[in-house]
């Protein structure tokens, strides 16, 4: 199993965060749902964290049978329909987002 994970840091516009997750809700997940190979889209919203991490918002993580299929998807013009909707919520936030590929390990859950 494979994992592509989006790292978002900055901060969200004041006033906005609940309008920012409905819309993640509403518009990304959906957008992620459907890349192509995607196994299982998971979203987090950070409550707490170490004093370096305090600007993440947003942990997104998209499950993936291998890494080829990871470049498939990234390849996919699937994708581009999850850009536009990640450009639907920019306006929503300050700041950027960083991609981590995970290979999960045998024996972990």
């Amino acid at each position: 199993m494979w994992t592509r994970s989006a790292i978002f840091r900055g901060r969200i516009k004041p006033g906005r965060e609940e309008e920012f997750y409905a819309e993640v809700a509403q518009f990304l997940v959906p957008a992620w749902s459907q890349m192509l190979h995607a196994q299982a889209v998971r979203v987090y919203q950070p409550m707490e964290s170490e004093a370096a991490l305090s600007d993440v918002f947003l942990v997104q993580e998209i499950d993936y049978p291998s890494r080829a299929a990871i470049d498939e998807a990234l390849a996919s013009p699937r994708r581009i329909a999850a850009m536009q909707a990640l450009e639907r919520v920019r306006p929503l936030y300050d700041g950027r987002h960083h991609h981590v590929i995970y290979r999960r390990l045998p024996g972990s859950a």
